[in-house]
């Protein structure tokens, strides 16, 4: 069959610009940096004492106290995110079959928090074994999916997708293709991370991942930079409404842009760093270009990985370089991380949403943080440093690549009728 057309039709998200895509998108174009000390737990004997947090954020606004009790973290900001992103999208029950809309989500550790708590809690205790009959509901990665089948009555395909920080575009090309080939013709689709707690920031600080620049932590996230350190951790949430366009103009629904196509590679090369010459990247661009039917001078814009970590943004740009060639010096490229942090497997989401929001309004978020060149990177490049850019952007790609190796990215386009 002729694979049918998807375009966006709903937005939602939470991240440490703000609680709603206004606020984070208003956040992203003044260039505001969403780093501050952490605030979730005592980290001051770690070497990172830093994080970009979601801010003025209550789970029980939104979610009745009992049910929020019931879902960790990343349950209850990904709830959250597609119940703003399915009131956008204007579906109801009146509206659509409820049979063919679907849910597939991202995260890339899921119920982390509840989990270490209900373990120190064991710990602590004379060791008999006391544990919250939601425990395994808190901690598995689809139980996120499912909570936004269940409130919303969604029953068609349902399931999570985990591939680290590349979970969310993981997420969102899967759904794509549920609609492509007619097996439903709605997907809320994203991803959410909540795993700002001791094991996790003492984790990546083994691994000598973040940055432990505690002295200015607005600047910490310098993707780019010469003087980068490591990644600063975020969380929040993002979600999409993807529909047929067939089936958003038979209801009217208004369409934000179209996701023209996606791509996903593995590196094959390390379990952490990426493979020095940006090969799984420039395959996985070169695929996304592909499926979109677009060649690479179509492409206006990158939201790039870009975590600031001194092995990862070099390989990504020579990738741009090897794929777009003189392309690439025409096109604008930015890393909205400096401003949010690493939101790990809801990143692709969020990013997506940059993405889209730079189609709509042509306006490119920039790479703040940068005081430094690195001879490394070609200073010809328009990184977008400091300051947004106006510019009319027809179609944009954001990248995700996560440990393990893998590789997703995804196009948006101006979507014409």
């Amino acid at each position: 069959m002729q694979p049918r057309r998807v375009v966006v039709t709903g937005l939602g998200a939470l991240t440490p610009l703000g609680n709603s895509v206004s606020e984070y998108w208003k956040g992203l174009t003044d260039g505001v940096s969403g780093a501050g000390p952490i605030t979730q737990f005592d980290a001051s004997k770690f070497k990172t004492r830093f994080a970009c947090e979601l801010k003025n954020f209550d789970a029980t606004n939104y979610l009745d106290k009992k049910e929020a009790r019931k879902m960790d973290p990343f349950t209850q900001t990904a709830v959250i995110a597609a119940d703003q992103a399915v009131q956008d999208a204007g579906i109801d029950r009146n509206s659509v079959d409820m049979d063919r809309v679907g849910v597939i989500w991202g995260s890339g550790i899921g119920g982390m928090i509840n989990f270490c708590q209900e373990m120190k809690d064991f710990g602590q205790g004379d060791g008999t074994p006391r544990f919250s009959p939601f425990l395994i509901a808190r901690l598995i990665i689809d139980i996120a999916a499912g909570h936004i089948s269940i409130r919303h009555g969604f029953r068609g395909p349902n399931f999570s997708v985990v591939s680290a920080c590349a979970s969310a575009t993981n997420a969102i090309i899967e759904a794509m293709q549920y609609i492509r080939y007619g097996r439903a013709d709605v997907m809320i689709t994203g991803g959410s991370e909540n795993v700002i707690n001791d094991a996790c920031v003492g984790g990546f600080n083994a691994m000598k991942a973040l940055s432990e620049r505690n002295d200015d932590p607005a600047t910490a996230s310098r993707p780019f930079d010469l003087n980068r350190d490591g990644f600063v951790m975020g969380e929040g949430a993002g979600a999409l409404v993807l529909e047929s366009y067939e089936h958003a103009i038979a209801r009217g629904a208004k369409i934000y842009a179209e996701l023209a196509g996606g791509g996903a590679t593995a590196d094959a090369y390390h379990i952490t760093a990426p493979h020095p010459e940006g090969l799984g990247a420039m395959n996985v661009m070169r695929m996304a270009l592909l499926d979109a039917g677009l060649q690479p001078n179509a492409i206006d814009y990158i939201n790039v990985h870009g975590t600031s970590t001194p092995l990862g943004d070099v390989a990504e740009v020579k990738a741009i370089q090897q794929v777009f060639g003189e392309d690439a010096y025409r096109m604008n490229i930015s890393s909205t991380k400096s401003m949010t942090g690493h939101l790990l497997g809801a990143a692709g989401a969020i990013e997506s949403i940059a993405a889209i929001m730079s189609v709509i309004h042509g306006i490119i978020p920039p790479t703040i943080n940068h005081f430094t060149d690195d001879p490394e990177l070609d200073s010809k490049l328009n990184f977008t440093f400091n300051v947004a850019q106006h510019r009319e952007v027809n179609a944009a790609l954001s990248n995700t690549f996560g440990f393990g190796g893998h590789n997703a990215s995804v196009i948006f386009k101006k979507f014409v009728a």
